[in-house]
This record gives C-alpha cells, structure tokens and sequence, in this order.
C-alpha cells in the first residue's frame, strides 16, 4: 500500500521548482551573490545610476575578489574554479541588482581575464590573473571601435615591429571599466592578422575618456581608449592566437553570462511587479486582484520561467564540454529580449510609480537597451540562429 508524499508548499518565488535542479553548491553560491549585493550594491545603486557614475569601484572589486567573484568559472592563479552553471547563476544574482554591476565582473572575468587565460603566455598569467581574481588590479576588453562594432575584421587600430618591441596606434569604444583598469587586453591589425596585445594602462601614449550623457548603464564605467604610439615589448602580445578566434571566444564568454544576468534584471523587475500589485488599491482592492494584472503577471512568469531554464541548459551543456555558440546566440537572443518585455510589462503595472528610480524597474529596462547591443547585437544573433537553422549566410 503506498502513501501520498506530502508535498511542501508553493514556493510563488520559484513557482517551476527550478531549485530542484541545482545542487546544494550552487544554491549556496548563489546566496553568498545574493547577500554580498544586498550589502554592497543594493541600497546605492540608484544613487550611483542618477549620478552617473560608480562609486568606490577599486571598493566595489576587491570586495568581489574577495569573495570569489572574478575569474571564477577560471581554473589556477587564485581563480576559483567554479562550474558554469554557478557562474551563470552568480550572474543572474548580480544583474538582479544592477546591469552595470554585472558587466563589472563579466568584463573582469569572461573578458580580459578569460583572455589572458586561454591566449596569453604563462608569463602573463602570472602577472596578472591572482591580481585581478583578488580584485586588486581591473581589466577592460580592448575591441569595439569607434566605427567598428559588429565588423571587428575591419577594426582600424594597427601594431607594427619597431625592433623587437610593438607600436599600437588607434581607438577603442564604450569600453567597460577602461579609465579605471590597470591592464587592457586590446585586439590590433597586424602585418599577420589581427592579435591581442596584454597593455598596463600607464604605459606612455595610452589614454582612457569616461564617456558620460549615456541614459543606459549609468552604474558602469564605459569608456574611450586612445593609443597614441604605444610602445611594448616583444613578450607583450599573445603568443599564438591570430586572427578573430582569439576576440570572439572571449565574446562568447561573456554571452553566456548574458544569458543568466538578463533573467536577473527579469527577476528583479517582475518581483517589484508582483510585491506592488498585492500593495496598491484602486476601485477598493490590491491591483493584483484584478485579472488584467493578474494575465501580465503570468505571462511575465512565463517567460521568467523559460528564460531561467534555458539558461540551465546551457550552463549544464557548457559544464559538458558540449555547449556551442550558436546556442549561445539563440539564449542572448531570447533572454536579452523576454527580459526587456518583462520589464515594460512591469513599468505598466506600477503605472507612474514606474518610472521612478524608488524602484527598480526603469533602471533595469533602461540597462537592458545595451545589454541588447554589446557583445553582438540582436541582429548578429538573429543570423547567427538563422544561418544554424538554414546553412545560409546572410551577413552580407
């Protein structure tokens, strides 16, 4: 004779139970995320976001470095060694609380030190990686220029031989964390074909401008980079990779962290939905009572819910080994885009309350304009999924 299992109650957070797919690691990891933001990022955010500028960033990245946050899906150097999937999710935790925030640790991390460690020499992981996993030295990513975006090949920036040292010469655009990194990967045209270079930002002739007027990821550090014949030496560039393998997997890196983060920036937007539809009375009841609002709110689920466990899927796969970028694309494409309707489904439901920065929701939709853009926008996936599914190149 069997008996009937009880079941625990509903949890209307985590209303799919997806909870029950991650280890106890994972959750733990994610909660350490969760409790770090709350303290550090949370009651400031969008102070620094009307401001326009981040705050105590040096503060604000050791405090990650010391807790395990950059660098660490990386194996050595001081880097942590985590799965995918607690990387992902330590990504969704942070957008949660800002975009910007995020970007901080996934240019860190999935950028230049990903970079350095995949490409650079071990002379170069040495320097560099146990400083930046502790936070104690940041990078930015060197590729955007100012007239080359999604067309990387034909970035304008050059390296030529002077002897046996480099001379850079050219510009970077809306560069995260560049005029207050104390290293930058930076990707150049060479006789050879394009190759990453690992620049200490005091080297002479290299410049950074905070770019300012931005209305989007006003919590983050953007930045132009200038280099104005840059010297290095020899030893300075990567030894090996040539051509745009070496900037796109780092690009794919960072999507992936894309694919986690906008479901938190979702998250955040849907909760504040939810919390003010149980608060604010018209016609003589909660707003939540009523079955329009209660449709928006179930389709924002719906889309929360499928959006989190794609990224699941992916992370599992990219744990595995078998993950592959066009897959990647089709998860940036979809979450990037779901999180943005999610949140303007919010700003109706807190009506004029919505666009004020007491919550979080204009702040995160406004974030996720560029988060639809940078590392490939939604027309590069958009091709990227169409020439999977039809073996057809339509980028030209």
């Amino acid at each position: 004779m069997s008996t009937a299992k009880k079941m625990p109650p509903l949890n209307p957070r985590d209303l799919a139970g997806i909870d029950d797919l991650l280890s106890d690691e994972e959750k733990a990891i994610r909660a350490t995320v969760r409790t770090v933001c709350e303290k550090t990022v949370d009651p400031y955010v969008a102070e620094w976001f009307e401001a326009g500028e981040l705050t105590d960033v040096r503060e604000l990245a050791r405090e990650f470095g010391r807790n395990g946050f950059l660098g660490m899906h990386l194996e050595g150097y001081d880097c942590p060694g985590m799965s995918a999937t607690a990387y992902g999710l330590a990504c969704l935790e942070l957008e949660a609380s800002d975009s910007g925030i995020r970007s901080l640790v996934s240019v860190q991390g999935s950028l230049a030190m990903f970079a350095i460690h995949r490409w650079g020499s071990e002379e170069q992981k040495q320097q560099w990686l146990p400083n930046m996993a502790a936070g104690e030295a940041i990078g930015c990513f060197g590729l955007t220029e100012p007239d080359h975006g999604s067309d990387p090949a034909s970035m304008r920036t050059r390296a030529r031989r002077d002897g046996d040292d480099w001379v850079l010469d050219g510009r970077k655009m809306w560069i995260t964390n560049g005029s207050v990194a104390d290293v930058a990967v930076v990707w150049a045209q060479t006789d050879e074909g394009i190759r990453g270079f690992v620049v200490p930002t005091d080297t002479p002739g290299f410049s950074a401008n905070t770019i300012k007027h931005k209305m989007s990821l006003r919590a983050s550090v953007t930045s132009e980079l200038v280099l104005d014949g840059v010297r290095l030496p020899a030893d300075a560039v990567f030894p090996e990779v040539i051509g745009l393998k070496g900037p796109l997997s780092c690009l794919n890196e960072a999507r992936y962290g894309i694919v986690w983060g906008a479901m938190g920036a979702a998250r955040s937007s849907l909760e504040a939905a939810i919390d003010y539809s149980k608060e604010r009375e018209q016609f003589g009841k909660p707003i939540g009572g009523f079955q329009l609002t209660q449709a928006k709110l179930a389709d924002m689920e719906l889309e929360y819910v499928k959006g989190v466990l794609l990224a699941l899927h992916l992370g599992r796969r990219k744990d595995a080994g078998t993950v592959r970028p066009e897959q990647i694309s089709l998860g940036k494409l979809n979450n990037v885009r779901e999180a943005m309707e999610i949140c303007r489904t919010a700003r109706t439901i807190l009506g004029a309350n919505g666009i004020s920065l007491e919550y979080p929701v204009i702040r995160h939709a406004n974030n996720l304009e560029s988060v639809l853009t940078y590392e490939g926008t939604v027309e590069m996936h958009t091709l990227v999924v169409g020439q999977a599914l039809t073996g057809l190149p339509a980028f030209r």
